[in-house]
């Protein structure tokens, strides 16, 4: 893309001046507007070193509203960064609804480095590509208006650049050891960006380059591009998105009407199978630490199916440093104003810890869907966007087990009717468990679709049949211990 680029010709000054004045104008309107709209903006900028992102950035926001917009510089990843998936910190990032969020650097730098300086493998670059593409595709799909802005001058403007900043004790520290390097490289550094941007270029999400040799141009075509977005964004709000096809491997699961439930283990069995499975666990989570494996477990199931007492019995054989079990409830505001998998991405464990989760993602598919609170396109495509999280996770090196904690009609009854007859448990039933009941057929259709749509070989499913809890108990304790000595060895 920049090697094909061709400069558009600069305007005389009393134009650009006039120009300016209206953009400025016009970006305080549409902000309102992106505001009233609840449409999420995410807008980086990347470029050459000293091609005057961050005064261009400066002189843009001054136009904003600094309740409803956010800057962040993006560095190189953290200790804690490096310890999640490639795209945590990003994906942490992403505006609520209604808002701006302006990233001074991004997943760009983040590969073009690596590319450069670590030099990675063709397939381990092509990896990241995909991950970047499914990330802005799916922000898209899900209402963000997404805008890449690469700022371009040549080795001969940078190079003057870069001196007149040395030249000055007060400026001297923005040139960084990278801008050196990239300077010295710079052929290098068009060549792998120039490839970048020709694999990142995408309809939903195109790359918009700024001609950076003059300040006030650079600004004015970020300032009117940012314009044109916004209008198409709002013009767009509301349309229905293409439901992609399946492009994951996905296994064979029977339907929940075909699995035997009669499965049960006597009290003395339990408590000697128990002992065993948690002492082995116990000293596997050891050995993840040390190999800094993730592991994350997600629990569904019918209310009453018996999920906190399976958690239980395997968090505690667990160090209780090393891992957490995350209740997820309806989303919060801040959490519902943003990407649905937002506030699971928040909740990764860091390399070598476990995460359990009671009750997930696969909430869209379910509860969401029955229930009216997302639209039929938004949990048709959730099937696909629940397939590329989990193969980031399984890409990134997790264990990934999933649980559907199942029981028949009849014994979620019993189990409901002993809550409402017992005073210490009644806490855990509710109007809205008795709502969800008289919806078992749909839930169970809706169950069926997602077992058989996010069955992948990398993060299938397995069914605890839980009408014996402790059947499902030492099932639950058997799988984790397999799937976790299957990646030790």
């Amino acid at each position: 893309m920049i090697k094909k680029w061709n400069e558009v010709r600069i305007p005389e000054e009393k134009e650009i001046e006039e120009r300016l004045e209206a953009a400025r104008a016009k970006l305080f309107d549409r902000q309102i507007k992106v505001k009233e709209g609840k449409i999420p903006v995410l807008i980086m900028l990347e470029g050459f070193g000293a091609a005057g992102k961050g005064s261009v950035l400066g002189k843009i926001i001054k136009n904003m509203d600094p309740r409803f917009f956010k800057v962040e510089t993006i560095d190189k990843p953290s200790e804690d960064e490096l310890r999640k998936p490639f795209l945590y910190k990003y994906f942490r990032r992403i505006p609520e609804a209604g808002r701006f969020s302006f990233l001074d650097g991004g997943w760009v730098d983040e590969v073009v480095s690596e590319k450069l300086h670590k030099g990675i493998k063709e397939q381990e670059y092509r990896a990241r590509i995909d991950s970047v593409k499914r990330f802005e595709r799916t922000l898209s799909d899900n209402g963000y208006l997404l805008m890449k802005f690469f700022f371009h001058i040549d080795k001969k403007e940078q190079t003057k650049r870069i001196d007149k900043l040395l030249s000055d004790k007060n400026t001297s520290w923005r040139v960084s050891h990278e801008d050196m390097w990239q300077n010295k490289n710079y052929n290098k550094y068009i060549d792998a960006y120039d490839t970048y941007l020709n694999d990142t270029n995408q309809s939903y999400a195109p790359w918009y380059i700024i001609d950076a040799k003059h300040k006030k141009w650079a600004e004015l075509q970020m300032l009117e591009t940012i314009i044109q977005g916004i209008d198409t964004a709002l013009m767009n709000k509301g349309n229905a998105v293409p439901i992609l096809q399946n492009v994951f491997p996905l296994q064979p699961i029977p339907k929940l009407a075909d699995i035997s439930l009669d499965k049960e283990l006597t009290e003395e069995e339990y408590r000697a199978e128990l002992d065993i499975c948690q002492k082995k666990l116990s000293k596997l989570h050891n050995k993840l630490y040390r190999k800094k494996i993730p592991v994350v477990i997600a629990y569904e199931g019918f209310d009453a199916a018996g999920k906190g007492g399976n958690i239980k019995r395997i968090a505690s054989a667990l160090d209780p440093r090393g891992y957490e079990v995350n209740p997820i409830a309806s989303p919060e505001p801040h959490e519902k104003n943003r990407h649905f998998l937002w506030r699971f991405w928040t909740r990764l464990p860091k390399s070598g810890h476990i995460s359990i989760f009671d009750r997930t993602w696969y909430g869209r598919v379910m509860v969401e869907r029955l229930e009216g609170f997302c639209t039929e396109n938004d949990w048709q495509r959730a099937y696909n966007e629940i397939n590329e999280f989990e193969k980031e996770l399984s890409d990134w090196g997790a264990i990934i087990i999933k649980f559907w904690v199942q029981i028949d009609k009849d014994t979620q009854l019993e189990r409901f009717t002993l809550r409402q007859n017992t005073p210490e448990k009644q806490w855990k039933i509710t109007d809205e468990d008795w709502r969800n009941r008289e919806k078992w057929d749909l839930y169970e259709e809706a169950v069926n679709e997602m077992l058989q749509k996010t069955n992948t070989t990398y993060a299938p499913w397995v069914v605890l049949e839980s009408n014996d809890k402790k059947y499902a108990r030492i099932k639950a304790l058997k799988t984790v211990i397999k799937e976790i000595e299957k990646v030790l060895d």
